[in-house]
Order: structure tokens, then sequence, then C-alpha cells
């Protein structure tokens, strides 16, 4: 089934943001995004990738314009019978609470019935092979299993759409690397719909569907690229010459996006 068939998981139609001190994050916004896309937003800082974010996940509110997902505004989402999830920037794990009790607290905040917490905190944690690690603290962790903790934690309400704010972006190259593939991985066997925010053209490259580039001041969309590559991918293709294709028309798209800031 094509995407174009599928119900759309996320609308976004001329969604924009004006702080109250009168500061336009955002110009109109209108993005469609399908059910079980990986979709990447890049742009430089500033150009409002984690504001439209937050804007999708309910955390802020568009000052005008429209948000839908699987076309109910997020209030309804429920009656849509979906679930969404956020990973942050950083881990934002309580330090003093083991890996599984750092997991199992959006099921305890959600309600969800005790007799199935337990199973759904040890699959999540299976998912980003960290059941072995389950009792230990956060600061017995390095960086990156801490940030698998943090996918665990959004992955254990079993979610449609997962958002991520560049949640890999303070990580080492090998780990990012491996994360990457392994976020992929889940995608693929969660049948997700994802929508992540990075600064990384090669990361954009290699996880997605679909590129949004913006650019800032204020922010707004200038461009969308379809990376029409197969899954699954690995670091193999990373080096192929259709890879630094789509890395190069990224790459120059920023260049300019870059260049039009304070011009929209």
């Amino acid at each position: 089934m094509s995407h174009e068939e599928l119900e759309p998981a996320v609308e976004i139609l001329s969604a924009n943001k004006i702080y109250t001190n009168g500061y336009q994050a955002l110009l109109p916004v209108n993005l469609k995004i399908q059910e079980g896309e990986f979709i990447t937003l890049l742009g430089p800082s500033g150009c409002g990738k984690s504001t439209l974010l937050k804007m999708i996940a309910g955390l802020l509110s568009p000052s005008d314009g429209r948000i839908l997902l699987w076309r109910k505004p997020i209030e309804q989402l429920h009656e849509a019978n979906r679930k969404i999830s956020f990973v942050f920037q950083s881990p934002t794990l309580m330090p003093w609470a083991s890996v599984r009790k750092n997991v199992r607290l959006p099921l305890e905040l959600s309600g969800t019935p005790k007799a199935l917490i337990d199973d759904l905190v040890s699959e999540a944690l299976e998912l980003v092979g960290l059941l072995k690690f389950e009792n230990q603290l956060p600061r017995a962790l390095s960086g990156g299993m801490q940030m698998r903790v943090s996918i665990a934690r959004g992955l254990v309400t079993q979610p449609d759409l997962l958002l991520m704010d560049e949640p890999f972006g303070a990580l080492d190259e090998i780990t990012r690397h491996k994360l990457d593939e392994d976020l992929l991985a889940l995608w693929a066997k969660k049948k997700l719909t994802v929508i992540f925010v990075t600064h990384s053209i090669h990361e954009a490259v290699f996880l997605s569907n679909r590129v949004v580039m913006m650019a800032a001041r204020p922010g707004h969309i200038v461009q969308e690229f379809n990376i029409e590559e197969p899954y699954p991918r690995h670091q193999e293709f990373m080096v192929s010459s259709n890879f630094m294709h789509y890395a190069q028309a990224l790459q120059n798209c920023l260049l300019m996006a870059s260049q039009k800031e304070g011009q929209a």
C-alpha cells in the first residue's frame, strides 16, 4: 500500500506560533504526514523544528491554524484509539530510580492496570536491549544507554506516533549510528509513525522516508526531500553514491535556508 492510500497520522493546517511578546517563531506551516512514515525535520538553529514538534505533541498550542492527529484534535486523540510519545533531547531520567522504575512511570501516570505494567515494561526494555540492566541506576549507565532508557519509556505506552527531539545529538558518532540503526528496526517492528528532529544531514538521510527542510527568522518550510532508498538501511548505505547524492542536495538546501534567515 502506498503512503497516499494510508490515513494521515498528522495534518498541520496553516499552523503558526506567535509568542505573547510578539516574537513569531513559526510562519503558517502546512504539512501532511502519512501513517507509517519516518519524517525528519532539518534546518539551522532557531528555525522552529522543536517548536513545531511540541505543537504536534500538544505541549504548545498554535496561535492560528490547526493540527490534527488521525483527523482529530489532540484533545480527542483517545477517540481515534491512538497514542503518542515524546522523547526529549536529554534522557531526563529520575536519578534515584532504577531503569525499570523510570520506564514504568508513564504507565503509572496513565493509570494502566498494575497486572499489565510489568510485562509492558519488560517488553520495552527488551526492545532496546536493556532488560539485564533493569535494576541499575541511571548514573551507572553510559550516555547511549541512558538514551535507550528514555526511548524505552517512550515505547512502553505502545504509541502509534513517536516524536523525537534531537535524541542522539549529544552522543559520540559510533553510539549515534548504532542507535539510528536500532531506531529504524524499532520503527519497522512496531509499525510506528516517527517525526524526528536533528541537525545532522547524514542522520536525516539515513533514517528518513522524507526530510522537511526549514529556515529561520521566522521558521518556515522551504523544501521537502523524498529519500527513495529501501529499508532496512545499514552502515553500507552511508558510503554509497546515492547517500552522497542526497546528502549533497540537503547540504545545498541547508546553506540556502541559512542564508534566507530574516528574509521570510
